[in-house]
């Protein structure tokens, strides 16, 4: 019985393996096809080495000022972009801001899918009371709104990058967690599963080779969309006196501290914000069209 079943059991597993792999190259294929995706990635790569060169694309110090050349207009000359409420050039300032307000939005994101798509992924094909023991601890976070318990974790731990980093993480943990774990029980169900389980594959071997490969399409549909949600909460939680202390550039913290200056100089003061908007905005077109890309409601 069992000879005759383990070469369908090694087929079902390879053609299961063959699909998925296909299905990402097909949705690498229409992101490479897509102006919008192509236009996203371009601003957020352009963020992302101006904020790594900063150091070879301006001749200031992002601390250093002159309080004789405060609030100066865009457009100045040695000024392109002006110059803060202490006289230090915004285009530094905003270049090296990146650097932090960028890994704020990518950290919280990356390390929270791990653990999330860990948590998930077990839960979903323990069942039972693990299952039931670690969703539980999960759904706990629900009872309290993102930005509030955001505010509340951070505010425990106390002010810092660091600290923003992990309370971000905490509160993306038990949503992509959810994630998984659906899509997980969609999954075990499957044919190739049965078949994976029925040759002789262990637990690990199942959920590295048949599960992880199937779910997390949808886990990563869903993490993309956070990244500008982490920008712009990892801003927030600057802005309120959480996350970078003076004199760090970050873009949170800079808007903060121009917010006095709104009505002299109006176009400088918006700048940290404007770029807030234009990398979180870059990010969420650039889930869509992965969403669009990967057609996870069609597969």
């Amino acid at each position: 019985m069992a000879t005759s079943i383990a070469p369908n059991s090694t087929s079902n597993q390879e053609e299961s393996i063959i699909n998925v792999r296909s299905l990402y190259v097909e949705a690498l294929y229409k992101l490479v096809k897509s102006p919008i995706a192509i236009l996203t990635l371009g601003i957020l790569l352009l963020l992302l080495l101006g904020a790594i060169f900063a150091p070879f694309l301006t001749p200031y110090h992002p601390n250093e000022g002159n309080v004789s050349q405060r609030l100066l207009p865009i457009f100045s000359p040695g000024y392109v972009l002006g110059t803060d409420e202490q006289g230090r050039d915004m285009l530094t300032r905003i270049l090296y801001g990146g650097r932090l307000s960028i890994l704020v939005g990518l950290a919280p994101v990356i390390f929270s899918t791990l653990f999330g798509l860990m948590i998930g992924s077990i839960a979903g094909y323990s069942r039972g009371i693990v299952g039931n023991i670690l969703m539980r601890a999960m759904d706990m976070s629900y009872a309290f709104p993102v930005v509030i318990l955001a505010i509340g974790i951070t505010s425990a731990l106390g002010p810092g990058v660091n600290n923003i980093i992990i309370a971000i993480t905490l509160v993306f943990i038990p949503r992509i967690a959810r994630i998984a774990e659906a899509s997980t029980k969609e999954i075990v169900i499957k044919e190739f599963m049965e078949a994976a389980k029925i040759s002789g594959a262990s637990d690990p071997q199942m959920i590295f080779t048949q599960l992880l490969p199937n779910i997390i399409g949808s886990v990563f549909i869903y993490s993309s969309g956070l990244f500008g949600v982490s920008i712009v909460l990892g801003s927030g939680l600057s802005f309120l006196g959480l996350g970078a202390s003076p004199p760090t550039a970050e873009w949170g913290y800079m808007l903060s501290s121009l917010r006095g200056s709104l009505y002299i100089q109006p176009l400088v003061v918006i700048l940290p914000g404007l770029l807030i908007f234009i990398t979180s905005i870059a990010f969420n077109f650039l889930s869509d069209e992965i969403h669009d890309a990967l057609e996870m409601d069609s597969h």
